[in-house]
């Protein structure tokens, strides 16, 4: 196949080069900081793939991952950019918290009762954000970003007040029938932390998939990203969009913080950050394309990629925060793809020549 015809493709290829180049690049830096690249890399794969452990807690660090990529995807798809991932998150994990400790219910019906909340606490963080721009006007960006600490500060005020664990920076522990936790599957895993959040987000990629491309409110959400006025012309409520997309974004995001909570740690600590997860979305949409296929995918290897950097820390003694640089080269390379093809420009003008 030619060069040309690859980048007609690029779509595909781009990415595929992109992380190629990402890697090779993380490999001069290890050189040039005095590591040993190729041992890095099998140590890396060694942790991820090492034992059924490491392969769980790998899968159990790509599904937030997803999440979080689906959920800024979604509101690229809107024209939106919703950097305000991480204070949905929040107000998730703040939801799944208060269902987990302050009621009593059946252990299935309860953790799916505080998922349920979670995602909802999420998708209304997330539909203020649209309701402000699509009624106010207020840019997306600014809202979003503010409304993160405006949750982590309103979690740590409520857990203060009401779920406190006395002598402790955290809140108390959820009640063991709101726990999400698959137990056959831990089991299987050599006790990682697998949780429901390994089969919705399955379905979270399908709903994403034809919510976009088979429903009449996906092709709303479409038209209005692409177009807006002309989407408004056409009598479309672009309000009603943004409002609907952010809820849902937030929803997704919502979702992150219930699995969190409800799954893995069981309770919420104080803490005066973030945890960054939304701002790691952004390249899982990035370089999946703001497609459902793409986002699995990126997520799985971005996750991959920070599950396996301990493996490079303890194996090989490369800082983690080199994965971090390789990461950051191949979204720079997805985002600039004029940059790949003038790298490869020499070799097309070859094969032209030859023809």
């Amino acid at each position: 196949m030619k060069l040309n015809e690859i980048f007609k493709r690029q779509s595909l290829f781009v990415p595929i080069i992109a992380i190629v180049l990402g890697l090779v690049l993380g490999a001069l830096v290890m050189l040039a900081g005095g590591y040993d690249p190729i041992l890095a890399y099998q140590s890396m794969l060694t942790k991820i793939f090492g034992s059924t452990f490491d392969i769980g807690e790998a899968i159990r660090t790509i599904v937030p991952l997803v999440m979080c990529g689906l959920a800024v995807a979604i509101s690229f798809r809107a024209g939106m950019f919703n950097i305000g991932v991480d204070g949905q998150i929040i107000m998730g994990s703040l939801g799944a918290l208060i269902v987990g400790t302050q009621f009593n219910l059946p252990p299935f019906l309860h953790g799916l009762v505080a998922i349920l909340v979670g995602a909802l606490f999420g998708g209304l963080w997330g539909a203020l954000v649209g309701y402000l721009k699509a009624t106010k006007g207020i840019s997306e960006v600014v809202t979003s970003i503010m409304l993160n600490f405006i949750a982590l500060y309103f979690s740590q005020f409520m857990i203060n007040l009401f779920m406190l664990q006395k002598g402790t920076q955290r809140s108390e522990m959820i009640h063991d029938s709101a726990s999400i936790q698959v137990s056959w599957l831990s089991n299987l895993a050599g006790g990682a932390r697998i949780h429901w959040g390994f089969f919705i987000v399955i379905l979270a990629v399908i709903f994403y998939q034809v919510y976009l491309n088979k429903t009449k409110w996906g092709y709303e959400l479409r038209t209005v990203g692409l177009n807006p006025h002309a989407a408004k012309y056409a009598g479309m409520s672009v309000s009603r969009v943004l409002v609907r997309t952010m809820f849902i974004s937030g929803v997704f995001g919502g979702l992150v913080g219930a699995f969190d909570v409800l799954g893995v740690f069981k309770y919420v600590a104080i803490s005066s950050t973030t945890s960054g997860l939304g701002f790691d979305g952004i390249a899982v949409a990035l370089l999946g394309g703001n497609t459902a296929i793409g986002v699995l995918l990126s997520g799985i290897l971005i996750g991959a990629l920070t599950y396996g950097s301990q493996g490079m820390s303890f194996g090989a003694g490369v800082p983690g925060e080199i994965i971090r640089m390789v990461i950051g080269f191949i979204i720079f390379f997805v985002a600039a793809p004029g940059i790949v093809k003038l790298l490869f420009r020499p070799f097309q003008k070859k094969t032209k020549k030859k023809v």
